[in-house]
C-alpha cells in the first residue's frame, strides 16, 4: 500500500451505461443468463466522494457509505461498501474509509447507477491509497460483485458476453446525443430474467450486423437496427415502454431502445436534430427525462 502524499481524500464520476442492443443467449446451470449486448457509457454519472477515515479502530475496517437519496441504501447494504470491502482485503489497507454517493441516475431503472458507484470506488481507492492495481486486477474484483460491474471499470464501448464478465472492447463511438425517459415505475432486474420466455421472443438483435455499424461509426444504422429482448418482459407488464418508444421516434430519433432490463427508454438523435424539443415533450407527458451523450473509455485511476 502506497498511501499518496497529502492526499487524503478522490472524488470519481461514476458514469451510467446504455445498452445498444441486448440478447439472452440461455440460462445457466448455476441460474444466470448469458447474454450478449453492446453496452455504451454516458457522461450522465454520480458523484462518488472517497475520504481516508481519520481513526481506524486497530485489526477493523471501517467503511461509511452515505447517499443523498432515500431510495439507495447506505452502509453495508449498498454494494459500493462490498467494493470497498473487497478492495480493502485484497491489498491488506488498515486504514478506514468514508464514501458519499451524490446521486444523478436515477434508480432501478436499467443503467447500472448501482454498478457504476461500486466501480468508481474500486477506482477511487486505488488511486487514494497507490495501490497501483492494473485494469485486469480491477475488473477480477468488479467481477466478485455484480454483473454490470467489469464494464462500469472500463467504460468506452465494449461487446459484453457471458453474465457480464467477458469484455470485448469497441471503436469508440462518435460523440453522440442520447435522450432517456424514465417513466415513474420501477422495474426488478431479477423478475425480468425470471419471466423471460424465449418462445415468446419476436425479435432479437443481429449482434454481429451491428458490432460493423459500431465499427464504421455509422450511428444512424446501429440507432434503426437496435433491439433489446428483455423488451418482451417489460414492455409487456408496463405499455408505457413501447409508448415511450414511439413517441421518441416521432421527435425525431434514429431509434429507441429499452435499455437493459427497464424500464428506461433511450433515443439516439442525429446532429441536425437535437434533442431538446423532444425532452420537453417527454416532461410534458409526465416522464423523466435526462438528455446526455456517449463517453470514452474511463481512465484509471
Amino acid at each position: 500500500m502506497y498511501i499518496l502524499k497529502d492526499v487524503k481524500s478522490t472524488r470519481v464520476k461514476a458514469r451510467a451505461k446504455i445498452n445498444l442492443s441486448l440478447d439472452v443467449i440461455g440460462k445457466r446451470h448455476d441460474g444466470y443468463h448469458d447474454i450478449r449486448t453492446i453496452m455504451q457509457e454516458v457522461e450522465l454519472c454520480d458523484m462518488v466522494s472517497i475520504s481516508i477515515a481519520e481513526r481506524s479502530i486497530e485489526g477493523s475496517n471501517d467503511i461509511v457509505v452515505e447517499c443523498n437519496c432515500g431510495k439507495v441504501p447506505a452502509g453495508r447494504e449498498n454494494i459500493a461498501y462490498k467494493a470497498a470491502e473487497l478492495f480493502i482485503k485484497r491489498y491488506n489497507i488498515n486504514r478506514g474509509v468514508k464514501i458519499a454517493i451524490e446521486k444523478n441516475i436515477p434508480v432501478a431503472a436499467g443503467l447500472a447507477g448501482g454498478s457504476t458507484d461500486a466501480a468508481a470506488v474500486l477506482r477511487g481507492l486505488n488511486r487514494l491509497f497507490g495501490c497501483r492495481a492494473d485494469e485486469q486486477e480491477l475488473l477480477d474484483i468488479g467481477r466478485e460483485i455484480g454483473a454490470d460491474v467489469p464494464f462500469c471499470i472500463r467504460g468506452g464501448t465494449a461487446l459484453v458476453e457471458g453474465i457480464g464478465d467477458v469484455l470485448t472492447e469497441l471503436e469508440p463511438l462518435p460523440r453522440t446525443e442520447v435522450l432517456i425517459v424514465i417513466p415513474c415505475i420501477e422495474v426488478s432486474t431479477r423478475w425480468v430474467y425470471e419471466n423471460l420466455d424465449a418462445g415468446r421472443i419476436n425479435k432479437r438483435p443481429d449482434i454481429e450486423m451491428l458490432l460493423e455499424f459500431v465499427k464504421d461509426g455509422r450511428i444512424d444504422l446501429l440507432a434503426r437496427n437496435m433491439a433489446n429482448v428483455l423488451e418482451s418482459v417489460t414492455a409487456e407488464k408496463y405499455p408505457v415502454v413501447n409508448v415511450i418508444k414511439d413517441k421518441l421516434k416521432s421527435c425525431g430519433a434514429l431509434g429507441s431502445i429499452m435499455s437493459g432490463s427497464g424500464p428506461s427508454v433511450l433515443g439516439i438523435f442525429p446532429e441536425n436534430h437535437p434533442a431538446e424539443e423532444a425532452c420537453k415533450e417527454c416532461i410534458k407527458e409526465g416522464w423523466n427525462a435526462i438528455i446526455t451523450y456517449t463517453s470514452g473509455k474511463n481512465i484509471l485511476c
